[in-house]
């Protein structure tokens, strides 16, 4: 098939799934699409909930595999859309849609790049694996960490995230802290009890101020931010609780739980993590993969964002067409030729020099 075809059929696909509402938890339509779409090129097709993928027929255990990763949930619609956003809509080289961008444009785009190594027996130094993920967007338990143990070893990831095709080769973690710090009720006109909000004051000041000694070249420092505080219960009454949320963005430098061990030992406040498993990931500016990008003009960048990335334990980068900006935002769109471009651009990629 030529290129002008391939992208066809993405686009083809890809009106359908906007049609079609797939919001983080309820995918099972759009996975019966994605499904479809795959058998109906004739490849093989495995699912594991709403997760689908195909591994490549003649696949060879002597040799590294790729995994060509994107996934098919989306939130919610925001409330400024001026458009339907289930109602896909093209305006000259302008495709609108929820989940045209993010991340619809790549989940297509790398399907018909599998389909043509595939269907062209391209002879290749490795296997290639196309999975589409679920629940991307709330770091579901049901997304991609059920699907990665069903899958053969894999060696090295492209994640179809918007990044106007240019390689993110670092992502920052996440760690979300709840901070609870305890006093002792009493009036406040007595000069009674033990006041939570002053107990928490140093604990909140540290968490401010205090700056990790390693900075990344690509994502910069590890950032905790204190972004929810709530405490006592009218003016007259000395609070005996507070408690905090913080969110901390970690570098490829550190783990969730050496952070979170560190933020223990320098305050006296009670700290609690909400989960580990959201780390930093990253992969060497010096892979083939990463060199051949700069070797076709794309720069290396670090992404602030979070992707299926963080629950890979294998090297990965971010690659897709449309921006990230467009994500998540009213009026969501892609452009045809993004697609197009991003095709042509994995082929080449993937291909032999």
């Amino acid at each position: 098939m030529k290129q002008n075809e391939y992208t066809k059929e993405a686009l083809a696909l890809l009106k359908k799934l906007i049609a079609t509402p797939s919001v983080s938890r309820n995918e099972k339509e759009a996975a019966d699409i994605m499904e479809a779409a795959i058998k109906s090129y004739g490849l093989t097709c495995c699912r594991k909930g709403n997760n689908v993928w195909s591994i490549e027929p003649n696949f060879d255990q002597t040799k590294p595999t790729l995994l060509l990763n994107a996934h098919i949930d989306t939130v919610r619609p925001v409330d400024s859309w001026t458009r339907n956003p289930y109602t896909p809509s093209i305006e000259g080289d302008t495709l609108y849609g929820l989940g045209s961008n993010d991340c619809g444009g790549g989940l297509v785009s790398l399907l018909q790049v599998f389909r043509h190594f595939i269907e062209n027996k391209t002879e290749k130094e490795y296997n290639l694996i196309y999975l589409a993920s679920c629940e991307e967007e709330v770091s579901g338990k049901e997304g991609i960490s059920i699907a990665l143990p069903e899958l053969p070893k894999i060696d090295v990831a492209i994640v179809g995230e918007p990044t106007g095709m240019q390689p993110a080769i670092a992502e920052k973690g996440l760690m979300v802290l709840d901070l609870i710090a305890h006093g002792k009720s009493g009036h406040a006109a007595r000069n009674e009890g033990v006041n939570a909000i002053y107990e928490a004051l140093d604990d909140l000041m540290w968490i401010r101020n205090h700056k990790f000694k390693k900075v990344s070249p690509f994502l910069g420092e590890t950032k905790m931010t204190i972004t929810v505080v709530n405490a006592g219960t009218q003016h007259n009454v000395i609070p005996d609780k507070l408690t905090a949320l913080i969110d901390v963005r970690t570098n490829e430098f550190y783990k969730n739980e050496f952070v979170y061990e560190y933020i223990c030992k320098h305050c006296k406040s009670e700290i609690k993590a909400h989960s580990f498993r959201l780390h930093s990931s990253h992969i060497d500016p010096n892979h083939p993969l990463v060199k051949k990008c700069v070797k076709m003009g794309m720069k290396p960048f670090g992404s602030p964002t979070l992707s299926d990335q963080a629950l890979m334990d294998f090297p990965s980068f971010k690659l897709g067409p449309g921006e990230s900006s467009r994500s998540h935002s009213a009026d969501e769109y892609i452009k045809i030729s993004e697609i197009r471009n991003a095709i042509k651009q994995y082929i080449e990629l993937l291909s032999a020099e």
